[in-house]
């Protein structure tokens, strides 16, 4: 579980998390959308408290591989201002079925983006910025 300032390296987590008796791979990656008309985002800034959200992340780890039979979750979220189409937060679960490894990894996103204290403000076209509130499924 880690909060980096650079680029996440998701081929690097996969070779992390993958084991000869795993038979999946589940990766979530989130990228930064410009969404939002007639001032799309052009950017997002994500800040966090960050030794609290390692701890959270931690937990999510620990009930993701004891609810779902996973063999492996890694968490990594990125901090700091990323452009549209980087990568801001990524997922992977290595288990030894898809069914675990699919569900592992949907509860692992969910869970973060719920209950880890990572803010994020949107920067839009127009110069104007604003922190947001998460919003389930998003």
């Amino acid at each position: 579980m880690r909060l980096v300032r650079g680029p996440i390296d998701v081929a690097e987590m996969r070779a992390r998390a993958l084991s000869p008796n795993d038979g999946a791979v589940s990766v979530f990656e989130g990228a930064v959308r410009a969404e939002g008309d007639p001032d799309p985002i052009v950017a997002l800034e994500y800040s966090a408290y960050e030794e609290m959200a390692i701890r959270e992340m931690e937990k999510i780890r620990e009930e993701a591989l004891g609810r779902f039979a996973a063999s492996d979750v890694l968490l990594v979220h990125r901090l700091g201002r990323l452009e549209v189409g980087e990568v801001s937060v990524a997922v992977v679960v290595a288990a030894p079925h898809r069914d675990a490894a699919f569900a592992a990894c949907r509860f692992a996103i969910d869970e973060l983006k719920a209950k880890a204290p990572i803010w994020k403000k949107e920067i839009r076209r127009g110069g104007g910025g604003a922190w947001v509130e998460p919003v389930e499924g998003a």
